[in-house]
């Protein structure tokens, strides 16, 4: 039997997960470390905390496992996208690493714009020039810390970092190069004419792969180091959405996944590029060769029913404790006994304003209907519905764009919910499916490993070997057009709140 490892370098803490080539799952380890803000929107951390995570970790599963070390074949390595990584020409890093939840870089979005113009870089990056990706954070480095920048050798990831204490390669793969915004993503290739125009060296930047290809093997230090074999190889990887659309079996067209986290994410697979101009929606390269992702984000998905139960739900809370069961739950049944469109109450879940299809960072919540009839019950319900169709927005795009979606998969914490999982299914109109598996972007990151390594040919072929369904919600058919005209009605609110939103910002 050979065995596969797969890291997930989060924001919040790194996990390791050794699996058999089938997908089992043999040991698995996680160890977290702090975020730091040093100013009002800033967030950063340490590059050496995520390397002995990594390190830690993989011995931690290692030594649990008993599996031999000639029997590991390959890592495969995920992680969190648009975090700036500086090394000088002694591989020192130089600066804490500015991550992806970083506001500070507003004057060098409007710089790129200036430089580049929107229009073109829209044309060769995909996406419109964004404060959280990494081209800004260059540009600020460059603009406010000069002693630092002149030091510069070598740029990475968070997660090629990894790589490169793995391996000592400097090198990164197509999909998370993608959200640096220095990447021609139709191409797949650096894009000499923005280096140019931005003045990074191209030199600093780390050869580009494909996510299942070999990047490297163990330096002995860090086999020994580790408890593995020099022959272990490193596979490209992916940045933390694409290696999860992997794990989910999300690697071909017509199949999406949605993330209800505290964000929310709708992610489709496409064969061909498809960038929308407008900028409501992120095109990317994915992990599978030569194909594409579109991901639209909802700012305040999980996050709208978490600030519902933190100041609404107290009885909930308390019977839960009580019975020793989540709260989740019985917030999910009290919602089951509100009908579709809880009474004639809609809910906006823009908490913390709003990116697809809007991209309005001052638009805020709204109940709207509220009437002296409405309980706690219709408020929790419109709340739920309301980030669904919020997420539906997303689908829609995709669809402006001839990306169709018929099969979706549903991740996250709100992807437990049945409740949930059959407001998506009856409100995208296709079915809804949970996989076996719950880790994600770490058996993503393995399945690459599985193909870089020679156990499966292609992806394609190791997704369907490895990644098992568990529930599917099939849509009902006497809901969808009831769900369709709250959704309509839905749709009308934000364009004529869109003033308001602004002249409430700037009261």
């Amino acid at each position: 039997m050979s065995y596969l490892i797969g890291v997930d370098c989060g924001t919040s803490g790194t996990k390791t997960v050794l699996f058999d080539e089938k997908g089992t799952v043999i040991a698995s380890k996680t160890i977290e470390y702090p975020m730091y803000q040093p100013k009002n929107g800033y967030a950063e951390q340490e590059p050496k905390d995520w390397a002995d995570a990594m390190i830690d970790t993989i011995k931690s599963v290692m030594n649990t496992s008993g599996v031999s070390r000639d029997d590991v074949k390959g890592i495969g390595i995920s992680g969190q996208m648009h975090g700036l990584v500086l090394l000088d020409k002694d591989n020192n890093v130089l600066r804490r690493s500015i991550i992806w939840c970083d506001q500070r870089t507003a004057a060098e979005v409007e710089e790129m714009d200036r430089i580049v113009g929107r229009d073109r870089l829209v044309e060769i990056t995909a996406n419109p020039a964004l404060t959280g990706w990494t081209a800004a954070k260059i540009l600020w480095v460059k603009n406010n810390e000069p002693d630092i920048y002149s030091k510069i050798a070598h740029i990475l990831l968070p997660k090629d970092y990894l790589r490169f204490i793995l391996t000592g390669e400097y090198a990164t793969e197509v999909s998370d190069a993608s959200g640096m915004q220095l990447l021609d993503v139709p191409r797949r290739c650096w894009s000499d004419e923005l280096l140019s125009a931005f003045e990074i060296d191209k030199n600093w930047l780390g050869k580009v792969y494909e996510s299942c290809e070999v990047t490297g093997q163990l330096t002995k230090k860090m086999a020994n180091e580790l408890g593995l074999s020099e022959k272990t190889i490193v596979v490209g990887g992916a940045g933390d959405n694409a290696a999860a659309a992997v794990g989910t079996g999300v690697v071909e067209d017509g199949k999406a996944f949605t993330t209800i986290g505290t964000s929310g994410v709708v992610f489709a697979h496409t064969s061909e590029i498809s960038i929308d101009k407008l900028g409501r929606v992120h095109t990317c390269c994915a992990a599978v060769p030569n194909t594409w992702h579109l991901m639209g984000v909802t700012q305040g998905a999980g996050l709208s029913l978490k600030w519902f139960r933190d100041n609404f739900c107290m009885t909930e809370k308390e019977t839960a404790r009580l019975m020793g069961t989540d709260e989740y739950c019985l917030m999910d049944k009290a919602a089951e006994k509100v009908s579709i469109g809880a009474d004639k109450l809609l809910y906006l879940p823009y908490l913390m304003g709003e990116r697809t299809p809007h991209l309005d960072p001052d638009a805020r919540g709204v109940f709207f209907g509220l009437s002296a009839k409405h309980n706690r019950s219709n408020m929790l319900r419109a709340v739920m519905e309301g980030v669904t169709y919020s997420l539906r927005d997303c689908i829609e795009v995709f669809r402006e764009m001839n990306v169709k979606v018929n099969d979706m998969m549903a991740c996250g914490g709100g992807g437990s919910s049945p409740l949930w999982r059959s407001m998506l299914a009856d409100v995208y109109g296709c079915p809804v499916k949970t996989v076996s598996s719950k880790e994600g972007p770490a058996l993503g990151a393995a399945i690459l490993a599985s193909v870089g390594s020679g156990i499966y040919s292609n992806v394609t072929e190791a997704c369907s070997e490895i990644v098992k369904i568990d529930k599917t919600q099939t849509p009902k058919a006497e809901n969808i057009p009831e769900y369709e005209k709250y959704y309509q009605l839905y749709r009308k609110i934000y364009p004529q709140l869109k003033n308001s939103f602004a002249e409430l910002a700037g009261l």
